[in-house]
């Protein structure tokens, strides 16, 4: 695990040299994306601008909302986000290579890109998270510091496995791309709001099938200090991270089983 890891940092440290070679370009990229992230923020406020409330949510707890999905989805998708052009390997037969290398394919894949553009992202998140702290009445403790530091990492490996899941379904589809991005781009969008305002069964899809309530409902939910509307175990609030390592252990099984029956680009 140790090695994997340092191994990785090599990777990810030798495309950040890379990139860093056009300083000028890569801060206009990383702006870029951090101004461009603003439009999705910017519905949240024309939709609040017309009603006080969304439910039993006024706009900065909605913004508080929209901060964690943004920034655990940014994060997940610096690390992971070219996962979008792995069904280009499985058409092409670059996945037969990595095949027949002594490392796991799933390492190989996901050290295979490193965008520090995405940042931008996660810098846009940031700032509408501090903008919501600053203006939220929050009764800070220590178990509720505790869930905000932990919701982000757990959020992202909630969104990673979701990811790998369904990009799994490239090895049986010639381009499952769409598909796996109604669950990851689109799963992002759905997170950033409150789920009880959804019909019953979208929130029992993205509380227990695509569990993408536990990146940010949940938390934001404990750290406010508010009530559950549907009327959930509060134990929910507090058990992303454990969540988080059942879909780790579901993702890797996914990918495990998909590359056994993998029967190659000429298969």
């Amino acid at each position: 695990m140790v090695d994997a890891a340092f191994l990785w940092g090599r990777l990810v440290g030798a495309q950040i040299r890379s990139q860093a070679q056009y300083r000028v370009s890569l801060v206009l990229e990383i702006l870029g994306a951090f101004l461009l992230s603003f439009i999705d923020f910017l519905a949240i406020v024309v939709i609040f601008h017309n009603t006080p409330r969304l439910a039993e949510w006024d706009v900065q707890e909605v913004a508080f909302l929209y901060a964690l999905s943004s920034i655990s989805f940014a994060l997940t998708d610096l690390l992971i986000g070219h996962l979008d052009q792995f069904p280009q390997k499985i058409r092409d037969g670059n996945f037969d290579i990595m095949l027949v290398r002594p490392r796991g394919t799933l390492f190989q894949v996901l050290g295979s890109d490193f965008q520090l553009r995405r940042l931008g992202k996660a810098f846009q998140g940031a700032a509408v998270l501090a903008y919501a702290l600053t203006v939220l009445h929050v009764h800070w403790t220590i178990a509720r510091v505790a869930v905000l530091i932990v919701s982000v990492p757990a959020g992202v490996v909630i969104f990673a496995s979701v990811w790998v899941v369904f990009g799994c379904m490239a090895f049986w589809t010639t381009d499952g791309g769409e598909f796996t991005n109604a669950f990851t781009y689109g799963g992002n969008f759905l997170a950033q709001y409150p789920i009880d305002i959804y019909s019953a069964w979208l929130r029992r899809f993205l509380a227990y099938a695509v569990p993408l309530a536990f990146v940010c409902y949940f938390p934001a939910l404990f750290v406010l200090g508010k009530h559950d509307p549907l009327g959930l175990p509060r134990a929910l609030q507090v058990v992303s991270p454990a969540v988080a390592i059942v879909t780790t252990l579901i993702a890797g099984c996914a990918w495990r089983f998909a590359v056994r029956h993998y029967r190659s680009a000429g298969g």
